[in-house]
């Protein structure tokens, strides 16, 4: 990885290789000293404007931030591996325990209708991800896509929630995992968790399992990709098969008088459910980061994406209709429901099938977790915005073994301590959050290039894009306040489809994907972001605090550290290179945020 000697720039690069020194974490020259850190603090205004009006080019991307991480990751994955990786990433706690709770206590035998909504608004993000992976295909994954299309200060926001996303996904998920072990053993999940009495209710179930787990994981994932790859597919399709034996012998014990009340919470709590229930979802995005290792992006990736969302979508859905169909919604289990609804119904040694089924669904969506959250911060670190020590990526294996340890670490702690309802609301805004990013950056690749928009279709599609962003957040403020009636819904709706018309026939394209590109431009992406708005209005007030807390607390990161790595690196990038204009802000003329683009 490259850390090491002086440049230019103030940033030292060293030989390829692991070490453990302060040049590995801040080889910049901000912070070769306390005085120097002192004249960056006081720069800090003249350097954020020139970070938040930066974007980078695709071609740095794909070359010199790629470089960094000094030895290259593998390209061994095909289609096929692809699509595995996204079935083992998505099947797993979302519907082994979500189900339950939200149609017991949210939503109803209507859960099914949840899931839908949320796999329609899961799908459009799909497209928007399957796009940029082709066009840039690197492992950062979203945060890159962002630093192309929408700057490197938007790209370190969502980063920071990119990085929260996983973290909790992950933790969730290991805490999934004891309950199911416990049910396999005839166990309460809690007489597996140490009590804290002195702690937060929230906070007081300490669960070693969990933690174990992810050590176990960790281990798989520095080892090999490939390895990693064959080792999830084997696990996906035992797991896809136990899946086919929950839906056949669970509509055995089918009693169609369970779906009578099909919606006893309403309307709001079809949607207020989606919102819970996209986690179930995420983790495709992990996908999108093996790019960089695909050996055919422009074929392997929209097959494996794509295929792997339509197939888990027709599964959940099934699989949600089965459980309210074995039992009435008052009556299912919170934590393990499909294998105490079997338990019910007289096949109680079904549910060690079951609970055999989930633990193995779990272990792959931890796999994968693991492989996807390491390439994100790994390509986060090259940018120097997190320690460059993180990019680096071993020799031997091919893989980032300290970014992988890293993010495990995190979740393991978070998985030891948080209880899963607050990890699954929390998750659920980081994850919409970006996705609705991706979709305004799709937007703008496709109607913005720097040097041939003219200023007057720039400012339509600005005005667009603000308009179909207003009329999201009104619909999705309306639902959150309970507004009666429709007028409050109409009026908002109207906006944005205006908006998204006027952008299709006023603006025209500037870019045409060179390779797979998204159907329906803007109506598709216009839909995303409608869509994942709105299921951020249907989530509680507390996680948007605690959501807004943690975006603070990156913000002060970033203004303290983040900002003067980043700075400095992207210089030291401009200076070497003659003929790129790569990652600088201003320092060159008329480099505005609209016009730094690729």
């Amino acid at each position: 990885m490259a850390v090491g000697e002086a440049n230019d720039g103030g940033v030292r690069q060293r030989s390829r290789g692991c070490s453990c020194t302060k040049a590995d974490f801040f080889p910049e020259e901000s912070f070769s000293s306390w005085s120097a850190y002192g004249r960056a603090l006081r720069s800090t205004g003249h350097r954020l404007a020139d970070r938040v009006t930066s974007r980078s080019l695709e071609t740095t991307e794909l070359h010199e931030v790629r470089a960094r991480s000094g030895a290259d990751m593998k390209r061994d994955l095909t289609w096929w591996d692809l699509i595995w990786f996204g079935v083992g990433a998505v099947i797993g706690a979302g519907i082994f325990v979500l189900t339950g709770q939200q149609a017991r206590d949210a939503v109803g035998p209507a859960v099914v209708i949840s899931y839908v909504v949320s796999g329609v608004s899961a799908m459009l993000s799909v497209f928007c991800y399957t796009e940029f992976a082709v066009e840039i295909p690197v492992a950062g994954g979203s945060f890159a896509y962002l630093r192309v299309e929408l700057g490197d200060f938007m790209a370190f926001v969502a980063a920071g929630n990119i990085l929260l996303e996983y973290c909790i996904g992950g933790a969730a998920v290991a805490r999934a995992w004891t309950s199911y072990f416990a049910t396999l053993l005839n166990h309460h999940p809690n007489d597996f968790r140490i009590h804290a009495t002195s702690l937060s209710a929230d906070y007081s179930r300490l669960d070693p399992i969990a933690v174990g787990v992810i050590a176990l994981v960790c281990i798989f994932a520095v080892a090999s990709t490939k390895g990693t790859s064959r080792f999830n597919y084997v696990l996906s399709i035992v797991h896809i098969a136990v899946i086919l034996f929950i839906i056949v012998a669970g509509l055995t014990r089918a009693d169609t008088a369970n779906m009578r009340d099909f919606m006893p919470y309403g309307v709001r709590g079809v949607f207020s459910a989606s919102a819970v229930l996209f986690f179930a979802y995420i983790g495709f995005d992990a996908v999108s980061t093996m790019a960089e290792e695909t050996r055919n992006p422009a074929r392997d990736i929209p097959i494996g994406l794509v295929g792997a969302m339509t197939l888990t979508t027709a599964l959940y859905c099934v699989l949600a209709v089965t459980l309210c169909l074995m039992q009435p919604y008052g009556d299912i289990d919170p934590d393990a429901p499909f294998s105490v609804a079997f338990a019910d119904r007289g096949m109680d040694w079904a549910k060690y099938i079951v609970a055999f089924g989930a633990l193995k669904g779990m272990t792959t969506v931890l796999l994968v977790s693991a492989v996807g959250q390491a390439r994100y911060l790994t390509h986060i670190a090259r940018t120097h915005m997190m320690p460059p020590w993180l990019a680096q990526v071993h020799p031997r294996t091919g893989t980032p073994v300290n970014a992988t340890v890293a993010m495990l670490v995190a979740t393991a702690v978070i998985a030891f301590f948080t209880d899963l309802n607050i990890l699954s609301n929390l998750l659920s805004i980081s994850t919409l959050f970006i996705f609705m990013l991706v979709a305004v950056a799709l937007l703008v690749r496709r109607y913005y290039v720097s040097g041939e928009t003219t200023g007057a279709d720039r400012n339509k599609l600005v005005a667009c894009v603000a308009a179909i962003l207003a009329s999201s957040v009104a619909t999705a403020t309306c639902w959150g306040l309970d507004a009666k009636g429709w007028v409050p819904y109409v009026v908002p709706v109207a906006v944005w489809f205006a908006a998204t018309a006027c952008l299709w026939a006023f603006v025209p394209q500037a870019r045409a994907p060179k390779l797979w590109g998204v159907p329906l431009v803007p109506w598709l992406p216009s839909a995303s972001i409608a869509i994942n708005v709105f299921l951020l209005g249907s989530i509680d007030s507390m996680s948007f605090m605690r959501f807004g807390i943690w975006t603070a607390a990156l913000l002060v990161y970033y203004l303290f550290v983040g900002l003067h790595a980043s700075y400095d690196t992207a210089k030291a990038l401009a200076a070497e290179s003659a003929t790129a204009k790569v990652e600088d802000g201003d320092g060159k003329p008329v480099r505005s945020a609209v016009q730094n683009g690729a």
